[in-house]
């Protein structure tokens, strides 16, 4: 059992890509807040797109923006780094671009945008964490990847609330706000490029055997499907059951999404550091067991019924938010732990993957569940998130990979250059 890790801000600058990358994630979240929210607004409000046809549109560009993955882990594989991140926050400066383009009516004008910002944010989680863990090593990344996604979501509600100020625009203000997101993507592509982070990837081959790694994950990337569901519980799952069975008042959804992103931003470094004395394997089957909590916690509460049934919801989401705290703190530094470094770009891609596969279904199968009852939705989130933390924590050969791989080497690479500030 190691002891708690304890790291320095400046220590976790560097740990994180330096300061300039930092910079960049901060712009390009606060450029994501801005827009993501809202593009269902701008396709129906701008576009005059019907609602049915702008969200299949969307949902189209997501999934197929999965596609990319398996070409962005290949090219993570030879050594791209920086190259990658600043290509993903590229690719959706062209999506914004054809976004301001695309005249009233045009449907398919709209789905390719849609199309181009899906690629940018599927691609972009496993371009971080690939250049994070070519940076730092151990537990020093594991923290890192915790502080970029606290940055992320700190960004992600300045964005927010800084959009929803200029919705009594209309029209003109949803434009203005997609040229601003537009800026911010470029701005931060330039910085994350300016870093030039690239890694040399060892000269040897990994043989995927069917001891190899690739089957040891494969628990790992099934699990995360059902996992990954927890992302969507604040902004979907409890807006709907507050609505529809409770019949609260819209103010109780709100304070359900500030009080996750609140907490995901303050807690998510500290958590992260405080669990790294257990394994990652076993941290990770730990936070499926407080999110099945949660979701009977979640259970009981809609039970009591209007009054008292809104703030219990509420209180049983900061159990939801820690839950998610440890798994989003534990799950990507597991892979970038259990990876051989020359397939560490191709492992991350296979989970975001799962992570997107994960997020695109969740909304389908929640709301196909709700209408039969809350026994029916989180009865059976609880059970498929224990079945999940169950399989990951018998897992034998994850926590043998682990104890066996000298401290720092698993899921790093030979050597890396880090110009600039990195």
């Amino acid at each position: 059992m190691a002891t708690t890790t304890k790291i320095q801000p400046r220590a976790l600058v560097r740990a994180s890509g330096g300061p300039r990358y930092a910079a960049a994630l901060a712009v390009d979240a606060l450029g994501t807040g801005l827009l993501r929210p809202f593009l269902l607004l701008y396709g129906m409000t701008v576009l005059r797109l019907s609602g049915p046809a702008t969200g299949i549109a969307m949902t189209v560009g997501v999934v197929v923006g999965l596609g990319c993955m398996p070409g962005v882990g290949r090219w993570l594989d030879r050594g791209a780094r920086s190259t990658v991140v600043a290509a993903s926050m590229l690719v959706r400066v062209l999506g914004v671009a054809l976004l301001l383009a695309t005249p009233a009516g045009h449907l398919w004008l709209f789905a390719t945008a849609a199309l181009f910002l899906g690629i940018g944010n599927q691609s972009w989680p496993a371009a971080h964490a690939a250049l994070v863990a070519t940076v730092a090593h151990g537990r020093d990344r594991d923290v890192a990847l915790a502080a970029g996604r606290a940055l992320r979501n700190a960004g992600l509600g300045v964005g927010a609330l800084l959009a929803a100020t200029c919705l009594a625009g209309g029209a003109t203000a949803l434009q203005a706000l997609a040229a601003v997101t537009g800026l911010a993507y470029l701005t931060a592509a330039v910085l994350a490029w300016s870093v030039h982070v690239h890694a040399y990837p060892a000269a040897a081959q990994v043989k995927e055997r069917n001891d190899g790694p690739a089957p040891r994950m494969r628990t790992l990337l099934a699990a995360n499907v059902v996992y990954v569901f927890c992302l969507n519980v604040p902004e979907i799952a409890l807006p709907l059951i507050l609505r529809n069975q409770l019949h609260a008042s819209p103010v109780w959804s709100a304070a359900v999404f500030v009080t996750n992103t609140v907490l995901v931003v303050t807690l998510q470094v500290p958590v992260t550091a405080l669990l790294s004395r257990f394994s990652r394997q076993t941290v990770l089957a730990f936070a499926g067991v407080v999110l099945s909590a949660s979701y009977l916690g979640f259970l009981a509460a809609t039970s009591l019924g209007r009054g008292w049934g809104a703030p219990a919801l509420l209180t049983v989401s900061v159990v939801c938010t820690v839950g998610e705290i440890i798994y989003a703190g534990s799950a990507t530094a597991l892979v970038t732990a259990l990876a051989p470094a020359p397939v560490v770009g191709r492992a991350l891609a296979r989970f975001q993957l799962s992570t997107g596969f994960g997020l695109a279904i969740s909304p389908a199968v929640i709301t196909s569940l709700a209408p039969h009852g809350s026994t029916a939705l989180w009865g059976s989130l609880a059970a498929a998130t224990l079945l999940s933390a169950g399989a990951v924590a018998t897992e034998k050969d994850q926590g043998a990979a682990q104890r066996s791989a000298p401290p720092g080497a698993s899921g790093a690479v030979s050597s890396a250059v880090a110009c600039g500030d990195g």
